[in-house]
């Protein structure tokens, strides 16, 4: 079944200090607080759109949810419990801090039947959290991650490659970190530089150094592969392009790209075609339609570095299988080589 979110973008609502990445203002285009009434008519405009027969989740973004008072908490639930209650909408997701979450919280959550909290990790390293003022005790991560998995709600974790402090290594061991905790998704947001933000303070002052494109596409293939290896699935890879983003009215510096999950995948399938070409000289490549982009790469990308590639069609392969000069390699396969090379 389709699987659709209702967002709900609350701004910098609850949220209790400014991270040095955030301007949740100019992210969501939303200067105020959303009432009640706001709720309803973005729920009602929706339900219009989407299919009937679709899964649908209201989904809370944008700020602290959590944070916000129980009693404010519990209004926005009830709104949406109606529609739960109508099964007009099958689900709640909303995204908090890990040291937000106790048993107060978790027991009006669960009451009134949200299905997922994701947390906003961005690292499991002190020292970058420091830096980027978003410190808390990584063990408060831990617990509350347990706490959720307790009472039954769908665990998601954000994290964000690429924050100030930040390395490879570090970014890599907190992806697994990730795999460690298995929550049951992940979105992974490479760290942009936001318009008036700290962190573009910082930036233009020397103190902090953007990843560049290369850099954050290096990172996340291999964070990718090893989250997607054990398992867990991927629901975003790289900030959502929202209308100021695509027209560079927030976005200052960073590796943004309305596609970057495309740009990621394209290297993946680069990285393991070309040990193919050098060892055989050629690539005759067999694969089904969805495949393709991510084969020959954003703007034909690695069809112009694979000079010996030729790929033919074949909708009788699934999306995880690709066959080779030959030889038939699943997805697990190309993943594996992308994290060997971790270790090379």
């Amino acid at each position: 079944m389709k699987h659709y979110n209702i967002p709900i973008f609350i701004s910098h609502i609850g949220c209790p200090n400014a991270c040095v990445f955030c301007n949740q203002i100019k992210i969501n285009g939303r200067e105020t607080d959303v009432t009640n009434e706001d709720l309803k008519n973005i729920i009602e405009e929706y339900l219009k759109i989407l299919p009937a027969d679709s899964y649908k989740e209201v989904a809370f973004f944008g700020g602290t949810f959590t944070g916000i008072s129980l009693g404010r908490q519990k209004e926005y639930l009830e709104v949406v419990k109606k529609y739960l209650d109508k099964g007009l909408i099958q689900g709640i997701r909303l995204s908090t801090r890990p040291d937000y979450i106790n048993k107060e919280v978790m027991d009006q959550l669960k009451k009134y039947k949200v299905t997922t909290i994701e947390l906003g990790v961005q690292s499991f390293d002190e020292e970058v959290l420091k830096k980027s003022a978003r410190y808390y005790e990584i063990e408060s991560v831990y617990k509350a991650c347990e706490m959720i998995k307790k009472y039954g709600i769908d665990l998601g974790i954000q994290i964000m490659p690429g924050l100030p402090g930040s390395t490879f290594e570090k970014d890599f061991e907190t992806a697994k970190k990730v795999v460690e905790i298995n929550p049951v998704n992940v979105r992974i947001y490479p760290t942009l530089i936001i318009k008036d933000t700290e962190l573009e303070k910082m930036y233009k002052t020397g103190s902090y150094e953007v990843l560049s494109m290369e850099e954050a596409i290096k990172r996340c293939r291999k964070i990718c592969a090893l989250i997607e290896l054990n398992g867990i699935k991927i629901i975003r890879v790289g900030l959502q392009p929202s209308e100021d983003l695509r027209n560079g009215g927030v976005s200052v510096e960073g590796a943004f790209h309305p596609a970057f999950k495309e740009l990621v995948e394209g290297e993946i399938y680069f990285s393991f075609l070309k040990k193919i070409e050098i060892q055989d000289g050629h690539l005759d490549v067999q694969t089904c339609e969805k495949n393709v982009s991510k084969i020959i790469g954003i703007n034909k990308r690695n069809k112009k570095r694979l000079k010996g590639l030729k790929i033919k069609i074949n909708n009788s392969l699934s999306v995880d299988k690709v066959i080779v000069n030959g030889v038939e390699y699943n997805r697990n396969k190309i993943l594996q080589q992308e994290l060997s090379e971790c270790d090379e």
